[in-house]
Formats: structure tokens, C-alpha cells, sequence
């Protein structure tokens, strides 16, 4: 792996894991019906992109323009992997050992927030019910759920990167 490719991406990495553990940190403190905001969702998606994007623009300027589609993915992919684990390893032990019982408390509140949304579109109550009963049996803030999320979003992750390793690779000399 290039030092600069593998440097940037640490690094970047690191910073969103760390802007992932003191958000997570913060709307703990502060309330935990934020967990269930959908605007602090979006909010989070557009900084994560934000900082791989700066991340692949900075290693593409210390590469002086050279870049491959192969650098470029490995720049956001390495940056998405060390956040998503840095964040998981922190939800696993906050929910898991530190505080077990707000987990509880975030699926009332998920469950509420589900309701209303789906009552808002004008689902049928036995969806609704359905929906409800689900939720209830289900940990989110599990492990194993935490486990299986972090690798749907390792997945996303690549599909990302390579999508943005194409944007970002650099082109031929022949091309205008």
C-alpha cells in the first residue's frame, strides 16, 4: 500500500471514528430521543462523506495528481473501516457493559418513532402491530446486532468507494 494512501486513511479514519465516539457520547448526555432524530442520521451520513471525500482529495494532492482507481478506493475504504470500528467498538461497550439499560430505553423510543412515522404515512394498524412486535424481540444495540450492522455498512462502504475511486482515479494524459 503507498505510505500516503495508508497515512491519509489512518488518519482520516481515526478523526470520523472519534467524531463518531464524542456524537454517540454527546446525544447520550444530552438525551437519548436524539438516537432516534432522523435529521442527525442524514447529518452524520453527509460529515462521513464529507471527511472521505476531503481525505481522497488530500491524498490525491499529495499523490501530485496521480491517482489510481486502486489508491483511491483503498483511501476511502481504509478511512470507512477504522471509523466503522472505532464507532461499533465504542456503541458495543457504552450499550453493552457501561450502560446496558439505556438500550432498553432507545427501543421505547425507536418504537415510539416508528409508530408515529408509520402512522404519519398512513399504514394499516396491523402493519403497524406487526412493525411493533418486531422491534420488540429485536436488540439493537446488541452485539450481535451492532456486529451484523457494522458489515452491512463495511459492504455500503466499498460500493461507496469504488463508486468514488472512479470519480476521483486520475485520467489518462490523452484524455481532454
Amino acid at each position: 500500500m503507498n505510505e500516503i494512501v495508508k497515512k491519509n486513511s489512518v488518519k482520516y479514519g481515526i478523526i470520523a471514528g472519534v467524531f463518531a465516539l464524542l456524537l454517540t457520547s454527546t446525544m447520550y448526555a444530552v438525551n437519548l430521543e436524539l438516537f432516534a432524530k432522523w435529521w442527525i442520521g442524514v447529518t452524520n451520513i453527509i460529515i462521513y462523506t464529507a471527511l472521505g471525500i476531503f481525505a481522497m482529495v488530500q491524498t490525491k494532492k499529495e499523490l501530485n495528481g496521480v491517482y489510481t482507481f486502486k489508491d483511491a478506493f483503498t483511501t476511502y475504504f481504509v478511512y470507512a473501516v477504522i471509523g466503522i470500528a472505532i464507532s461499533i467498538a465504542f456503541n458495543i461497550i457504552l450499550f453493552n457493559f457501561i450502560d446496558p439499560g439505556a438500550k432498553e430505553t432507545l427501543k421505547e423510543i425507536s418504537i415510539e418513532a416508528a409508530v408515529s412515522m408509520m402512522k404519519k404515512f398512513g399504514a394499516p394498524s396491523d402493519a403497524i402491530k406487526k412493525a411493533v412486535e418486531d422491534m420488540s424481540n429485536s436488540d439493537q444495540f446488541g452485539i450481535v446486532e451492532q456486529l451484523k450492522g457494522s458489515v452491512f455498512s463495511i459492504i455500503f462502504s466499498a460500493i461507496f468507494a469504488a463508486i468514488l475511486a472512479a470519480i476521483f482515479k486520475s485520467k489518462p494524459k490523452e484524455q481532454f
